[in-house]
């Protein structure tokens, strides 16, 4: 009986058995800025987008002591996209080499994939389905959401420090609160055109001086409502950091530092020079995460090819 049969076992196997990272004094600080700023200023006025039934249901699942994988199952047929996505990567060349049939149930293919490709891919899911973008400046969001995960996922592979699941978690969720603040914030999709323009000052400064908030805050509070690992929600909080050596949270500050790489990448990808905050953030980056410039051109082929990779298959 494989791990994600639809009867018998329930539990996961101990290769794939979890341990929910635990919350460090810096998402304890953050935690507690969070409700200051619920209490007084314009995030009294901005409704967090509750988690999704579904999701919530899959971080339960996945955060239990023994995931539940028949529950995982069951969040993975019940919707044809969730279906379809986890069936594409199943058969995709990364997971099938080509040798034998292809995969056509849910079931073969989250056994293919296993429990935490699964749970990225699900997670992916869901979080579009949950969140409109229908705006015009968000036309590509959810494909940079998906390549800034790719790269995170790659990155975390070839460094210590954290997870690839933790780390495309954070790629994706990176920049939540955008949509959120389009939809729940006026004058905000002015906000972000004139920060586009301008190369005094980066997005969150222009967001502050306009809005008294920005995308950072919250975003942190959409992953605190949706319960997702602290290091993530401390992540989304500090991702336009600069001194990751202050930071109260090593693992967080891998996170933001990764991304930061993630980023230049997918700015490469499309030939563009890096932007203001990147460059600001770029040295301090690769300092904290022990590297110089060589050791990221390494990478740059195998890079990019896992981007294009996850953009084939966003289908």
């Amino acid at each position: 009986m494989t791990a994600f049969a639809t009867a018998g076992a329930t539990t996961a196997p101990p290769s794939q058995r979890r341990t929910p990272p635990a919350a460090s004094p810096l998402a304890h600080r953050i935690g507690q800025e969070l409700d200051q700023a619920r209490k007084s200023g314009p995030l009294q006025q901005i409704q967090i987008p509750p988690c999704p039934e579904q999701l919530a249901r899959l971080r339960q699942a996945l955060d239990a002591a023994e995931p539940d994988m028949n529950e995982i199952g069951r969040i993975a047929a019940s919707d044809v996209a969730i279906a379809a996505t986890l069936l594409r990567n199943a058969n995709s060349a990364r997971w099938h080499a080509g040798n034998g049939p292809g995969v056509q149930t849910v079931g073969q293919a989250l056994n293919r994939i296993g429990l935490d490709a699964s749970a990225g891919i699900l997670t992916e899911v869901l979080l579009r389905q949950s969140l409109p973008t229908q705006h015009p400046l968000l036309k590509r969001f959810w494909q940079q959401s998906t390549l800034r995960a790719a790269a995170m996922g790659f990155i975390a592979r070839q460094l210590p420090g954290t997870t690839p699941e933790l780390a495309q978690l954070f790629g994706l969720f990176c920049h939540v609160g955008v949509p959120v603040l389009l939809q729940r914030m006026p004058g905000y999709s002015g906000t972000l055109a004139e920060a586009g323009a301008r190369r005094d000052r980066g997005v969150v400064a222009t967001e502050n001086a306009n809005h008294r908030t920005d995308h950072t805050v919250v975003g942190a509070l959409v992953a605190r409502a949706w319960q997702l690992a602290p290091p993530v929600m401390a992540a989304i909080r500090l991702h336009h950091e600069t001194r990751f050596d202050t930071l109260e949270d090593p693992e967080a500050a891998t996170l933001v530092a990764m991304g930061v790489l993630a980023e230049r990448a997918m700015r490469q990808r499309e030939q563009l020079p890096a932007d203001i905050e990147n460059q600001r953030q770029w040295a301090p980056a690769l300092d904290w995460l022990g590297l110089d410039e060589t050791a990221v051109l390494d990478w740059h082929d195998a890079l990019q090819a896992e981007l294009d990779e996850a953009l084939a298959l966003l289908g």
